[in-house]
């Protein structure tokens, strides 16, 4: 019996995470206790495996603390993702960490839906603070 070797591997699952990211900016929050919502309609990436195009919607949601994400770099950032290789769920991921480390939110959600490749859609979605394992 012959065993067929993984189509994704540990490396596809991990690419584009070594990848470095530029920084986000940030500037000092003047208000307490509201919300910001950050639309990115046109999110683009590509397989790792395939090297197919995906295309998304990327929904970013967070309460500042003390530092607001700033948008030209926040935009920068995301550009980044264009021409990587990175799987869908862990761009989500990804720009969640990069957000909390840029600016320490009290909460903060990131939404990835991305158009259907194959008859299949992906909506990601990853909140912080992490639920605990």
């Amino acid at each position: 019996m012959t065993v067929a070797s993984p189509r994704y591997t540990d490396a596809h699952a991990k690419a584009g995470l070594d990848h470095a990211f530029p920084e986000i900016e940030t500037w000092e929050n003047q208000f307490p206790g509201y919300e910001i919502e950050i639309v990115d309609p046109e999110l683009t990436s590509v397989c790792p495996k395939t090297g197919l195009p995906d295309f998304g919607r990327l929904t970013i949601r967070y309460m500042p603390r003390s530092r607001c994400l700033e948008l030209k770099s926040l935009k920068e950032y995301l550009f980044t993702y264009r021409n990587l290789g990175i799987f869908q769920e862990n761009i989500v991921n990804q720009v969640l960490e990069d957000i909390v480390k840029a600016c320490d939110p009290v909460w903060a959600a990131v939404k990835g839906d991305f158009r259907p490749r194959g008859g299949i859609s992906t909506t990601v979605e990853a909140r912080w603070p992490r639920p605990a394992p």
